[in-house]
């Protein structure tokens, strides 16, 4: 189980990304007395970047605390597929929670991938955005039925999309599955230098970046503070945990588990070679696997899951997880060269119902906290930031139930 007080940013991923930093390089320092704010944010990952940027662009005195360089840690694992379509299928979230509140998610997540490219349009961040379609492809026990199944559901929840037969998913793709489900409004980008971006936006309004250890948390209903390893102090109106797979103890939750997930990029491939538009690319299977392009021509792929949190595990299996996604893209697209350019492994946080876990701590006032994300990273991390700020504002909304902490687990009896 990764510890909150000794995990380091090795230990939640290793290997090597393709993810550039950037040319900003947000400036940290060190707390030279005690200080205040009005939102203490504790982790500079991609959750932190997103809800420093809304909390200063909202007018709130901003403090994030990092003990490790910005976006280093879980971010720089991402393989940056920003779908709304989550882990688990409309139809698998409405036989948990019933259709109307299964639509309200997808829909939310919908709108939150374009709420972060008008952003990032508005603020002009320069990270590789790019608008995709995704391809959900046939696999498993989902057949052409059930996708069709999944299809009909998301037209009645107004869900943009189209049904693809073996055929015309060939033709069009290059795939030769049964079926796929093909959606517009989702996205690719480079994590980290978007993480750096919105930071590097936060300061620019004021925010202070502090490179120091969280080490005890308090908050009461009239007032919260963060006590750092140097000794300081940090009085805030709110604190926000970040911290990306790794919660403190003051967080639980029954539905919430660390897995391991491996990725690689491929060389540059030829142009013939890589799927039209080009799409984004996931499997409707229980053990799936994933995929995306980037704009020098190289195929990433990810996927080989397990339920483990052992840094020294995920390393030992590298060499192997490696050599099967390998197999694996040869077996989806054959004419792709299996050349590696890069490859990496890295902790995530997942959710028994697909759903993060996003809004106050239970029994910890003026606390909140975002984690599970699961395959939706990015797009939950803007969905949290605007959730946060709502909440911070002292405004509720009945949906954000949907996310709370301590909701129960429905697959449980």
């Amino acid at each position: 189980m990764l510890d909150a007080d000794t995990t380091r940013h090795d230990d939640l991923h290793s290997g090597r990304s393709p993810w550039l930093a950037g040319p900003v390089r947000p400036p940290s320092e060190r707390l030279s007395a005690d200080t205040s704010c009005d939102v203490a944010i504790v982790g500079g990952g991609i959750t932190g970047a997103l809800v420093a940027e809304h909390m200063t662009a909202l007018g709130h005195s901003v403090i994030l605390v990092d003990r490790e360089r910005e976006g280093f840690g879980s971010t720089v694992a991402s393989t940056a597929m920003l779908q709304w379509e989550i882990d688990l299928s409309l139809s698998r979230l409405a036989a948990l929670y019933g259709l109307d509140r299964a639509t309200d998610v997808y829909r939310r997540s919908f709108r939150a991938v374009a709420g972060l490219r008008e952003l990032i349009d508005r603020l002009e961040l320069g990270c590789a955005f790019l608008p995709r379609d995704s391809v959900y492809l046939a696999a498993g026990d989902t057949g052409p039925r059930e996708l069709a199944e999944e299809h009909e559901l998301r037209e009645r929840a107004g869900l943009p999309g189209a049904l693809l037969d073996h055929a015309t998913l060939l033709r069009t793709y290059g795939f030769d599955r049964a079926a796929a489900i093909v959606s517009p409004g989702s996205a690719e980008a480079d994590p980290l230098s978007l993480c750096h971006a919105l930071l590097d936006r936060a300061t620019r309004r004021g925010a202070r970046l502090i490179r120091d250890e969280a080490v005890a948390f308090e908050a009461t209903a009239h007032t919260s503070a963060v006590t750092l390893e140097s000794g300081r102090t940090i009085e805030a109106g709110h604190i926000v945990l970040a911290t990306g797979y790794v919660m403190p103890d003051c967080v639980n939750s029954a539905l919430h588990r660390v897995a391991s997930s491996w990725a690689l990029a491929t060389l540059p491939q030829a142009r013939h070679v890589l799927w039209p538009g080009p799409a984004l690319v996931w499997e409707a299977s229980e053990d799936y696997v994933y995929c995306r392009t980037t704009r020098d021509g190289r195929i990433i792929i990810g996927g080989e899951d397990e339920e483990t949190d052992d840094p020294a595990l995920r390393e030992r299996l590298s060499r192997e997880k490696t050599k099967a996604l390998l197999g694996k893209l040869a077996a989806l697209l054959p004419p792709a060269e299996p050349s590696l350019g890069y490859a990496w492994s890295g902790a995530f946080g997942q959710t028994s119902d697909g759903l993060p876990l996003i809004g106050r701590v239970p029994g910890h006032p003026r606390m909140l906290a975002a984690y599970g994300y699961g395959g939706n990273g990015i797009t939950f991390s803007f969905l949290a930031s605007r959730i946060l700020g709502s909440l911070i504002g002292g405004a509720e909304a009945p949906w954000f139930g949907h996310f709370a902490i301590d909701r129960p687990d429905p697959t449980r009896p």
